[in-house]
């Protein structure tokens, strides 16, 4: 497709970050996300098989998930508590009559030649999320459902030349597929909703969202239009493992259907596939529709009846979710709504935040976190859990600035000794002698010596040279060794230089 590569650069040069430029104009993305997410739970969705990544191939498979015969599903009550958290985080309707169905289609991986699912009558409808785009304004994205489903085995292509294995080890484990309507209209649209809804299931604890492990899988689908135009015919993207890989899935799937209708081609809707290592989608098979697969209600399972007292006993134990705390953030800490955005979207940071603010001011402790702390864990490539910093220890070098015993480079030198050592900064500062000299009379004395040192400066500061200032500055920094207060020694060298 020889103009592509031409749309891909244009739209990566930043022309309407909406929109694809084509030969004809713009045109604009219409992208709807399939999440599947696999539910937190030591057991599968109808057995009692464990559930841990990385075991043995096929050794946590009972007689249910290998589908023997006469082996009957039992609902893992568990799973529906996890899957209607995850539905009140999303704003959503629980739906106190719900159905599994039948979804009948062979795949070698998937030994009962059926999956269970629901497809009539899901537990969780018409829920929403906002995101922030790029503008700093808000975007509602419409949520069309949330329902249970079991996971099927996976297939193992790479062992043999000859053969590929199964391993029943994933079949039965519990999944929610949250379904957005139509509503994303650019890859960093569908990038923050799929952040967005990821940081909501942490919080809530339903799943992980760890896209390496496999435990959130996306299936995206994109259609393209002129905009104001109807809906044009989508592509399904299956299977996209990666935040980056959604974007560059999305680019490239509108970049192609855009070089098809503008050399009057039709777009055939089909399921695709994303190569990470090209960049570019391939037909994987033709789109099926629902009566394809034939559902119907599952005759080993009974609806599913949840009381108004369990929805409510478990509204009571949801934590505070993102969006609550941004706002509190905001409102009674007083961050920016930018601070306050990056703290929350991992809930491991927000909880680390608020155990170092009982020590210290809010803003400042802010600022260490998403500044310094950040920068030091992504320059040494680990996890804040693996830091030597603890959210107190953290505190008290923020209070030791906020009081002004140390001054901010002391502060830095010692949060560089903090995060190698794991030392208090209380000791640091008493064993290497930083506490930051604020004593009047003492800097006032070594101002004195560096004017005196300096007399043809202090002629050139006083017929105009203000810039001479930050010499000044320097030299006392470099006398006291940087332990000076910097916001004293402004003060009392201002009022030396106007005296002379």
């Amino acid at each position: 497709m020889k103009n592509l590569s031409l749309i891909l650069i244009l739209y990566r040069k930043g022309i309407n970050m909406a929109h694809i430029v084509g030969n004809s104009g713009n045109w604009e993305y219409v992208i709807g996300l399939e999440i599947h997410a696999q539910i937190s739970s030591e057991s599968k969705l109808f057995s009692g098989a464990a559930t841990e990544f990385g075991a043995t191939p096929n050794s946590q498979v009972s007689l249910i998930d290998a589908a023997m015969p006469g082996m009957l599903p039992v609902l893992n009550k568990y799973c529906v508590i996890q899957a209607i958290k995850t539905g009140l985080g999303l704003n959503a309707e629980i739906n106190k009559h719900s159905v599994f169905d039948r979804k009948n289609y062979f795949y070698p991986d998937l030994p009962q030649g059926y999956q269970i699912s629901q497809f009539y009558h899901p537990i969780v409808q018409n829920g929403y999320i906002n995101i922030v785009l790029e503008d700093k304004s808000y975007k509602t994205i419409r949520i069309n459902r949330l329902h249970l489903e079991q996971d099927a085995g996976k297939s193992i292509h790479d062992q043999s030349p000859q053969y590929s294995f199964i391993d029943l080890n994933r079949s039965g484990i519990a999944l929610m597929e949250i379904v957005s309507e139509p509503d994303l209209r650019s890859p960093y649209e569908a990038a923050e909703y799929v952040k967005k809804l990821r940081s909501i299931l942490r919080y809530v604890g339903s799943c992980d969202g760890d896209m390496e492990k496999g435990s959130m899988r996306c299936d995206v689908n994109v259609s393209v239009r002129k905009p104001g135009d109807k809906l044009g015919i989508r592509c399904e993207i299956k299977n996209v493992n990666s935040i980056r890989n959604i974007i560059r899935a999305i680019e490239f799937e509108g970049a192609r259907q855009v070089e098809l209708l503008e050399s009057g081609q039709v777009i055939r809707q089909e399921t695709r596939l994303f190569n990470a290592d090209t960049g570019e989608t391939r037909t994987m098979r033709a789109k099926e529709e629902a009566h394809d697969y034939r559902y119907f209600p599952d005759p080993d399972l009974l609806p599913l009846v949840i009381s108004q007292e369990l929805i409510d006993e478990i509204k009571h134990t949801l934590p505070e979710l993102p969006d609550a705390k941004i706002t509190r953030y905001v409102k009674d800490l007083s961050l920016s709504e930018y601070d306050a955005e990056v703290l929350v979207a991992n809930e491991t940071v927000a909880k680390y935040f608020e155990e170092t603010i009982n020590y210290g001011n809010a803003k400042m402790a802010a600022n260490w976190i998403t500044g310094e702390l950040f920068g030091m864990l992504n320059k040494n490539s680990i996890e804040l859990d693996e830091c030597k910093i603890t959210p107190a220890m953290l505190g008290k070098l923020v209070k030791l600035l906020e009081d002004g015993v140390i001054s901010g480079k002391i502060a830095k030198n010692i949060f560089e000794i903090m995060f190698e050592s794991g030392s208090e900064p209380e000791k640091i500062i008493a064993e290497k002698g930083l506490v930051q000299v604020s004593d009047s009379d003492t800097l006032s004395k070594v101002i004195e010596e560096v004017l005196n040192e300096n007399p043809d400066s202090v002629d050139a500061y006083r017929s105009g040279k203000d810039k001479l200032f930050g010499f000044f500055v320097g030299q006392v920094m470099k006398k006291t060794s940087g332990k000076a207060n910097p916001g004293l020694v402004n003060q009392i060298l201002k009022e030396k230089l106007n005296a002379r």
